[in-house]
């Protein structure tokens, strides 16, 4: 059967929907992972397709099963392509090293050995030849639930209904990296961010000590455009990302002044990163970010500036790295 290609619909950033129209709503864990459109004509077979419609089905070999799995049912499903850690947390960082490899079928398979990944299904929108589009997310769900997809390398997790204060307070006792809040009435609507989904992610809070920057370009030429960031580990500074977004224009200009009087040719981390055209400072302002979780060696992932600690020096700052940091 020819299946329609069919953009994955996205969700919006916001809070949570009013309690007063909790019930309305469908929770559901938002997955730190690859978008993944899985397209299943029936015959035995399986294509996957990311976000930009890229065909990624080489690079996940694993899932070639999920075609026979459902046999002669033809299906357009949506999901998310994971790498799970010994917890059973998605890991991104693990996950970047399966990514890419649509093009080199035999590196894929020889590192599905050692990163198998997991596809977790939360929507279909095409079924035995009949659009589900239209249809009400609910609806969708029974149907997509109806198709009992539990595998050794694909699920369909629960999405709760009602209770969204507590599906989110659970993701964060968890750390998980957020929640996905549907809709029970919305249709599907391919390539649109749309306000029937909304998307919170948990974000976390951390001292950084700032060792250096890199410099902006066009009208920033000559200001920060990103500062790079420390924390305290065993052997030293420890280098831990960097951060471009979250300051005002006047922020950035007061920020360019101190960096300036700390200028030093001497990095403050060890190891040294390596970070083209880097200017260093000496360690001296200690800042406080947001990030969504880090990878295993102490990066920050998506952080963002919140404000600058005068009131505090490098000592006095909780500015460590986590003790499982390796």
């Amino acid at each position: 059967m020819t299946l329609p290609l069919i953009a994955p619909m996205l969700a919006t950033p916001g809070p949570l929907p009013p309690a007063a129209q909790d019930t309305r709503w469908a929770y559901e864990t938002k997955q730190d992972g690859q978008r993944a459109v899985v397209y299943l004509p029936g015959d035995g077979t399986v294509t996957l397709r990311a976000r930009s419609g890229e065909e990624i089905t080489a690079a996940y070999p694993e899932l070639r099963g999920l075609g026979a799995a459902l046999g002669g049912t033809a299906a357009v499903l949506d999901g998310e392509v994971l790498a799970l850690d010994e917890g059973g947390r998605a890991d991104f960082q693990a996950l970047q090293s399966r990514m890419g490899l649509a093009h080199a079928p035999a590196k894929a398979a020889r590192m599905a050995a050692g990163v198998p990944v997991h596809l977790a299904l939360f929507d279909v929108m095409h079924l035995d030849g009949e659009s589900l589009l239209r249809l009400p997310y609910r609806r969708r769900r029974d149907l997509l639930e109806g198709l009992a997809l539990r595998g050794p390398y694909w699920s369909t997790p629960a999405a709760l209904v009602g209770h969204g204060e507590e599906a989110l307070r659970a993701t964060r006792a968890h750390g998980l990296e957020g929640l996905v809040c549907k809709r029970l009435d919305s249709p599907y609507e391919p390539g649109v961010r749309s306000r029937s989904w909304i998307k919170i992610r948990n974000m976390r809070g951390t001292d950084v000590i700032v060792g250096g920057w890199l410099p902006g370009k066009g009208r920033l030429t000559g200001l920060p455009g990103s500062l790079l960031l420390g924390q305290r580990g065993a052997g030293g500074l420890r280098y831990v990302g960097a951060v471009g977004t979250g300051w005002s224009e006047a922020e950035r200009a007061e920020l360019a002044a101190l960096l300036r009087a700390d200028a030093t040719d001497v990095c403050p981390f060890d190891p040294v990163p390596r970070l083209r055209g880097a200017h260093w400072v000496r360690p001296r302002l200690v800042g406080e970010v947001r990030y969504s979780t880090r990878t295993r060696s102490g990066l920050l992932r998506q952080p963002s500036w919140l404000r600058l600690r005068p009131d505090l020096t490098p000592e006095e700052s909780s500015a460590d790295l986590p003790d499982d940091v390796v």
